[in-house]
C-alpha cells in the first residue's frame, strides 16, 4: 500500500494544481514533495524492519494479455526513490526564485514528473515500466519546450525525437521478449510481461545479441553515454534552472537503473557478447566529455558536459559486471544526483545575480560573497571526488571494479579525475577568485531561501562521503541478486 501511496500522492497534487494560481500553487507543491520525502523516508525504515515482500503491489492490469499493475521496492529501487523524493522540494525550492508564466501548470509538471520516475524505479512488469518512461518524458518535454531559452523549440524536438525513438525500440525488444514468454501463475494469458518472467526466459546468444540493442538503446540515450549523447548539451543548457536540474539529477539515473535492472539480467548473453564494445564507449565519453568542458566558457554547458564523463564512468562500472562496480555506480547515482543539482543551482544563482554565465565576463566573486563561495567549493570538489565526499566513494569504486575488469581501461578511466579538477578548478578559480569583474563590488551573497537548498545538499555530501555503508548495505542484496542473474 505505501508504495501506491508513494506512486500516486505527486499525481494527485498534480492534478490539484491546476486548480489553484499563484503562491497557492508554489506552497502545494512544495507541501506535497516534503509529505512525499518524509513517506520515502518512513518507507525507508519499514523495508529495513520488514523486508523487499511487504512492498510488493500486484494487480492484474489487463487480464487478457497477462499484463500487470505490479510494483515492487528493493534496496536499488528504494535508493533512488529517497533520491527523487529528496530532490524534488529542493528543485522546487530553486524554482521560487525565478517567475515562470503559468506557474501552476509549471509545478503540476514537475510533480507529474515525478510520478513517472517513481514509476519506472518501483514497475516490475515491463509493459508498466515502459508505461512510466514515457510519462516521465512528457513533462520534462514541456518544462524546456515552454519555459527554456531562445532555442527552446528545436533543441526541445531533438531530445524528444532522440528519446522517443530510443523508447519505441526497447518497447519492440518487450514485445519480442513477452511473446517468449509462458503464461503467469494464477493468469488465463498466453504470455507473460512480468519482468521476473523475463528472467526465466532461456533465449539464444544469437537472440540475446539484437535485443540488447533494442533494449540498451532507450538506456543509452537517457545516460547518456557516447555517440548517444548529442542532444544533452543543448538540452541542459537551454531548459530552465529546475529542468535541468530534474534531467541531471533523476531522469539520468533511469538509464543507468534500466540497465541494471533491465538489461543485465534479461540478456546476459547480449551484454557478455557486447561488454566490450560498450566499455569502450563509455571510456570514450569520459575522455570527450571532460576535454570538450575543459573549453568551456559557458559556466551551465561546462557542467553539463562534465556530467557526459562522469556518466561514462558509471555506464564503465556496471559493465564491468563487478560486485563493486555496480555498487560504486549506485552510490555514484546518488552523489551525482547531489553534485550536479548544487552545481546548477550555483551557477543559476550567479546568473540571477549577474545576467551572465560567460566565465570570462565573471571573476572576483568571492570578495562580498563568502558563503557562495564555501558552498560552491563544497559541490565542486564533491564534483572532482575529494576523500571524504560522496564524489570521492563512488569514483574509488567504479574504478576499482573497471581496473578489475581490465587494468589499462580503468587507467584511462581513472583519468576522469585529473581532468575534472582542470576544467573545474580552472573554472572556480576565473569565477570567484580572478581578476575583479564589473559584478565584484555589486554582487550579493546568498540568502536564507537559497540555503535552504544547499544546506541539506552539503550534508548529504559528507553523510555518502563518511557513512557510505548506509547505501551499500540497503543495496548490497539487490546487487548480488543482479550478478546472479547476469551468471546463471
Amino acid at each position: 500500500m505505501l508504495t501506491a501511496v508513494l506512486l500516486f500522492l505527486p499525481l494527485a497534487a498534480a492534478l490539484l494544481l491546476l486548480l489553484t494560481k499563484g503562491a497557492t500553487a508554489r506552497a502545494l507543491a512544495l507541501g506535497a514533495s516534503i509529505i512525499e520525502f518524509g513517506l520515502a523516508v518512513y518507507t525507508a525504515f519499514a523495508f529495513k524492519s520488514s523486508g523487499s515482500a511487504s512492498f510488493n503491489l500486484n494487480y492484474s492490469w489487463i487480464p487478457s494479455a497477462g499484463i500487470n499493475f505490479h510494483l515492487g521496492l528493493d534496496g536499488l529501487s528504494l535508493l533512488l526513490v529517497l533520491l527523487t523524493t529528496f530532490l524534488v522540494p529542493l528543485i522546487l525550492l530553486s524554482a521560487f526564485k525565478r517567475d515562470f508564466d503559468n506557474p501552476s501548470a509549471f509545478y503540476a509538471l514537475v510533480l507529474f514528473m515525478q510520478t513517472g520516475l517513481l514509476g519506472v524505479f518501483t514497475s516490475l512488469d515491463a509493459f508498466l515500466f515502459y508505461f512510466f518512461w514515457e510519462v516521465a518524458l512528457i513533462p520534462i518535454y514541456f518544462l524546456a519546450g515552454a519555459w527554456g531559452g531562445e532555442r527552446r523549440v528545436a533543441i526541445t524536438l531533438k531530445f524528444f525525437l532522440y528519446t522517443v525513438v530510443g523508447s519505441l525500440l526497447m518497447l519492440a525488444g518487450f514485445v519480442y521478449l513477452y511473446l517468449q514468454t509462458g503464461p503467469a501463475a494464477g493468469s488465463l494469458a498466453a504470455h507473460s510481461s512480468e519482468l521476473s518472467a523475463f528472467y526465466s526466459l532461456k533465449l539464444s546468444a544469437a537472440e540475446q545479441s539484437w535485443l540488447f540493442w533494442l533494449i540498451f538503446a532507450a538506456f543509452a540515450v537517457k545516460m547518456p553515454i557516447f555517440p548517444f549523447h548529442t542532444w544533452q548539451p543543448d538540452t541542459y543548457t537551454e531548459a530552465p534552472a529546475p529542468a535541468t536540474m530534474l534531467l541531471s539529477g533523476i531522469m539520468l539515473k533511469m538509464g543507468i537503473y534500466g540497465t541494471m535492472r533491465w538489461l543485465l539480467p534479461v540478456v546476459p548473453l547480449g551484454v557478455s557478447q557486447w561488454q566490450k564494445p560498450v566499455i569502450i564507449l563509455s571510456v570514450i565519453g569520459i575522455i570527450y566529455g571532460a576535454i570538450i568542458a575543459i573549453r568551456q566558457r559557458d559556466v551551465k554547458r561546462l557542467i553539463a558536459y562534465s556530467s557526459l564523463s562522469h556518466v561514462g564512468l558509471m555506464a564503465a562500472g556496471v559493465f564491468s559486471l563487478t560486485q563493486i562496480g555496480l555498487q560504486g555506480a549506485v552510490v555514484q547515482m546518488l552523489a551525482h544526483g547531489v553534485n550536479v543539482v548544487g552545481m546548477f543551482f550555483i551557477a543559476d544563482a550567479i546568473e540571477r545575480r549577474t545576467g551572465t554565465r560567460y566565465i570570462p565576463d565573471l571573476g572576483g566573486l568571492t570578495r562580498r560573497t563568502p558563503v557562495l563561495t564555501v558552498c560552491f567549493l563544497v559541490m565542486l570538489l564533491s564534483t572532482v571526488a575529494l576523500p571524504l565526499t560522496g564524489g570521492f566513494v563512488g569514483e574509488l569504486l567504479l574504478l576499482a571494479g573497471v581496473y578489475q575488469y581490465n587494468a589499462w581501461v580503468g587507467a584511462v578511466a581513472g583519468l576522469t579525475i585529473i581532468f575534472s579538477a582542470v576544467y573545474l578548478l580552472r573554472m572556480f578559480q576565473r569565477v570567484m577568485l580572478g581578476p575583479d569583474s564589473s559584478f565584484s563590488e555589486t554582487i550579493t551573497d546568498l540568502i536564507g531561501g537559497e540555503l535552504l537548498i544547499l544546506v541539506p545538499l552539503i550534508a548529504l555530501v559528507f553523510w555518502i562521503g563518511l557513512f557510505p555503508n548506509s547505501f551499500l548495505h540497503l543495496s548490497e542484496p539487490a546487487v548480488t541478486n543482479i550478478l546472479a542473474l547476469v551468471g546463471r
